[in-house]
């Protein structure tokens, strides 16, 4: 019974210390977050694991070394020790996360020009889920290291493990695959977040990354969601690969006697008035000449995908608004030109019949050979089945 309350007095008084000196630490910690965002990060998010850590550590270590023998003592000890261990990761996984947040706060993507910011982001995210997973992996098997048993099973799981990697890598050959083309995805720079494609006849941005899918978010607010291993085996468009600034075009179909200078003066005004265009480009072209119509090509360009949609929008309605107002007479005409018929004779409704036809439209009828065809190919005209005769004719 003595050995009993020993063992909770150890407890107890390792974790009142282990307390008292984290609430110290988290207090001292707090100060430097006021100067320091990446203490004010520790302060808030490694508090409670680092509170986990040390208390569990004070209390194995107060078990082993004033505790005596009590019943149930080694169960304790190994419960401890596990404890630990997984406390211990998560203090390692949140200091990783603390570091990989603030490498991201000081990279923005709201920037006009934000390609490096992006690309930097995608990595460190996905960095972060191959840190959690192999956290978690490692923590798994140093706690199944401390059961004896398991442990004597290491020298057959490590002679086995040639065999059990080939069936593994068969029957996952397509997570594999997914995995390692996420990997590719995140350090080869062919997608990045906030990127903006075209997949699957589909524009949209890509909303995430993750080491077996994609999730590009469709310009109407849906989710397409894609194998990571489709961007590297499917060709598909990625808009803001070399920079953000892209060009787009409004096309405009009017008559030919269209005069194109006056129409390029308008352009010009629309893209100087609006807040959309960036400056760079601002071209009026004719495109095509063909059907009595000629297409006129309005190439402009903006800063993102989104701003430039919204520019072709408002050229095209500018340009078409101007056409009707000022060059009414270059809305697109249909020309036709009438014929009259050559004239046969009148029926009785009034319609013209056919004309007399000649004997070139004939084959069995109509001048010498013609008769003559139709003596050799002709013969007698069968009955309808309903009259009299046919039930004579076999």
């Amino acid at each position: 019974m003595s050995s009993v309350v020993t063992a909770l007095l150890a407890v107890a008084g390792a974790a009142g210390v282990a307390i008292v000196f984290v609430e110290i630490v988290h207090w001292l910690v707090k100060r430097l977050g006021r100067r320091s965002t990446l203490a004010a990060d520790l302060a808030r998010t490694m508090h409670r694991p680092f509170q986990a850590t040390v208390i569990l550590l004070a209390v194995q270590q107060a078990v082993r070394i004033w505790a005596g023998d009590f019943p149930g003592r080694p169960g304790v000890v190994h419960v401890l020790v596990l404890l630990c261990i997984a406390a211990a990761a998560w203090l390692v996984g949140a200091t990783l996360l603390v570091l990989e947040d603030m490498a991201l706060a000081k990279w923005r993507t709201d920037m006009p020009d934000n390609l490096k910011t992006r690309r930097i982001k995608t990595q460190v995210v996905m960095l972060r889920r191959v840190t959690v997973a192999a956290i978690v992996v490692l923590t798994i098997g140093v706690m199944l290291m401390t059961f004896p048993d398991i442990r004597a099973l290491g020298a057959s799981v490590l002679a086995s493990a040639g065999v059990i990697s080939v069936v593994a890598a068969l029957a996952a050959q397509s997570t594999l695959g997914n995995v390692f083309a996420g990997l590719q995805l995140a350090f080869s720079d062919a997608i990045r977040v906030d990127d903006v494609v075209v997949v699957e006849q589909e524009w949209g941005r890509i909303e995430e990354i993750t080491l077996t899918y994609v999730v590009v978010q469709i310009w109407d607010d849906r989710r397409l969601i894609l194998p990571t291993s489709y961007f590297t085996t499917k060709p598909f468009q990625n808009w803001t690969r070399t920079g953000s600034a892209v060009l787009g075009t409004a096309d405009i179909d009017v008559d030919w006697s269209t005069p194109v200078e006056p129409l390029r003066a308008e352009l010009q005004r629309v893209c100087e008035s609006s807040d959309l265009w960036n400056e760079r480009v601002c071209v009026l072209q004719v495109t095509g000449a063909t059907d009595g119509q000629i297409r006129l090509r309005a190439l402009v360009s903006a800063d993102d995908a989104a701003a430039l949609w919204d520019l072709r929008c408002l050229v095209r309605e500018r340009l078409v608004a101007w056409i009707w107002q000022h060059q009414r007479a270059a809305v697109p005409r249909m020309r036709a030109e009438v014929e009259s018929v050559a004239s046969g004779p009148v029926l009785a409704d009034g319609h013209i019949g056919p004309g007399p036809s000649s004997d070139a439209a004939r084959v069995f009828s109509g001048g010498t050979d013609g008769d003559a065809r139709g003596v050799v190919f002709g013969g007698p005209v069968p009955a309808p089945a309903d009259s009299p005769d046919s039930a004579a004719r076999p």
